[in-house]
């Protein structure tokens, strides 16, 4: 009886014992994935009083961002996904407000490891604005841009070569963009329709070679330098002077960690919508939050 009720006892405690392990919540594996979001805001003021001699208007600008990352690696397979919002506003006294910086830019990538540098990859991305555009006189203001207009949703399939977490560069021979341009009354004031034939509301272009490169280096401890430049070739335009150029550069200097001085840049070449060379420049102080598990940033 004794062995019995030894035997019985231990198969009753050994039963629970399992059934207690087997409800033990089992932690999420979240180790393949790196996250980070950026947040910033700078606000700038001048004033003068009314005798001031040296020259100057009054003035309040202010600007703001975001730029968060995830990026999924398992195995040969990776999933890199970026957003960059950038909005700006400058208001000088007796001029109505203007925009000093105005992006939103959305890239998603799937890549799979073809060797220690290269991958096989097919991306999307969505470059657009947020708010209004006008071409100013010195008496009126015209309507040139809005939300969605223009809007460029750009795919690529190619090859990409990535020796390090600092620098990638895609290749794409086939690179299908469509351009949005939604209100079919812009062209009164932007004759060109950003390449959209007038009385329609998308341009598509099938055949076509794209190139981007990004490069996100941290030049010390506390300074960041980010530089993103984009090209696309159509092939039934191909021609040099038609090729569309666009850089843009980003350096952060961390004075605190609440407080970064920024400089921005950005360089446009499309014909679609002036001949020549586009440029803007921003320098701003501001407050910045910054969290994140990649490398840099832990």
């Amino acid at each position: 009886m004794k062995r019995l009720f030894f035997i019985l006892f231990a198969l009753t405690f050994s039963g629970a014992t399992y059934s207690q392990t087997d409800t033990i919540p089992v932690k999420k594996d979240t180790s393949y994935w790196l996250k980070s979001i950026e947040g910033t805001f700078a606000l700038n003021q001048a004033s003068f009083s009314g005798n001031w001699t040296g020259g100057g208007v009054n003035s309040m600008a202010f600007s703001t961002g975001l730029l968060a990352r995830a990026n999924y690696a398992k195995g040969r397979w990776s999933w890199d996904n970026n957003l960059d919002l950038l909005y700006g506003v400058v208001k000088n006294q007796g001029e109505d407000e203007r925009k000093s910086n105005d992006r939103i830019f959305l890239d998603s990538k799937v890549g799979l490891k073809a060797s220690d540098k290269w991958n096989y990859f097919l991306s999307v991305n969505f470059l657009s604005q947020f708010a209004p555009g006008y071409n100013f006189t010195d008496t009126d203001k015209t309507l040139i841009s809005k939300f969605a207009n223009p809007a460029y949703l750009t795919t690529a399939l190619g090859m990409e070569y990535k020796p390090n977490e600092e620098f990638s560069l895609r290749i794409s021979p086939f690179s299908p963009r469509f351009t949005f341009v939604t209100d079919k009354e812009l062209y009164l004031n932007e004759p060109k329709n950003y390449g959209v034939p007038i009385g329609q509301t998308v341009r598509t272009e099938w055949l076509a070679f794209s190139l981007l490169a990004d490069w996100n280096k941290q030049l010390s401890k506390n300074i960041n330098l980010k530089v993103r430049y984009q090209m696309y070739a159509n092939y039934e335009t191909l021609d040099f002077d038609a090729i569309d150029h666009r850089l843009d550069v980003a350096l952060a200097a961390k004075v605190s960690n609440l407080i970064s001085v920024t400089l921005t840049a950005l360089t446009i070449y499309d014909l679609d919508q002036d001949e020549k060379i586009q440029f803007s420049q921003g320098l701003g102080i501001g407050l910045v939050f910054k969290r994140g598990n990649f490398p840099e940033e832990k």
